[in-house]
């Protein structure tokens, strides 16, 4: 495991999308046992916890009201309702998670995508959107899953035309015809970015230094 400090740098906000049965669950779990300074983002919701679940490990747990308001306030990166619950991803602990180094890692759709990367901490986000090799594989996977009913699988199927339509908004599209090959891209992706200028404020300091010593030679 990779243990990054993230002292000289800013975190990513790490979107990662694709169709149900693409591999994005599996390759996120991959991201975080790699690296210690990525995790997940909590995520808000108004639905009621169930049993074993805790406020602020599994779901920020908050009344619609309260979300609402949220909502209001600029508080949330995300958000959408479904089956009559509104669920989200907090602005604050993003927000501190990126000044002190760390990737936070989103599974959203490319709504959810979108209303991060147009968020105040867009210039932050890194996106991947992960592609099958082909219709007939991904609905292979789904099947060998033994998760979902046929009508749920059908369901699914449909919805990843809608999903896959949106490939072009994201900074980087990866074909994931085999998941090691495509976890070594996302490593590489995430060790260029994470060099991005706006990933590292120190350089301010260095630039200063370096035409100081310019100053000093005249």
């Amino acid at each position: 495991m990779t243990k990054t400090t993230g002292q000289n740098r800013r975190g990513l906000l790490i979107i990662l999308s694709s169709p149900s049965g693409a591999g994005k669950t599996t390759l996120a779990r991959r991201l975080q046992a790699w690296d210690n300074a990525i995790k997940f983002s909590i995520s808000a919701t108004t639905r009621p916890p169930r049993a074993g679940e805790e406020h602020g490990r599994e779901y920020y747990f908050h009344t619609r009201e309260e979300f609402e308001t949220m909502i209001s306030e600029g508080a949330m990166l995300e958000h959408a309702e479904v089956f009559g619950n509104l669920y989200g991803s907090p602005l604050g602990p993003v927000d501190r998670a990126v000044q002190n180094g760390k990737d936070v890692l989103f599974d959203v759709d490319w709504q959810g995508g979108q209303q991060i990367r147009n968020s105040t901490l867009g210039k932050h986000v890194l996106s991947v959107f992960l592609l099958p090799p082909s219709i007939q594989e991904l609905e292979r996977r789904l099947v060998s899953r033994q998760q979902d009913a046929r009508e749920v699988i059908e369901k699914r199927m449909a919805e990843s035309r809608d999903e896959i339509s949106h490939w072009p908004e994201y900074d980087y599209v990866l074909v994931n015809d085999d998941l090691d090959q495509s976890e070594e891209k996302l490593k590489t992706i995430i060790t260029a970015e994470r060099m991005r200028l706006s990933q590292q404020p120190s350089l301010v300091e260095t630039v200063r230094a370096l035409n100081k010593e310019f100053e000093d030679r005249k």
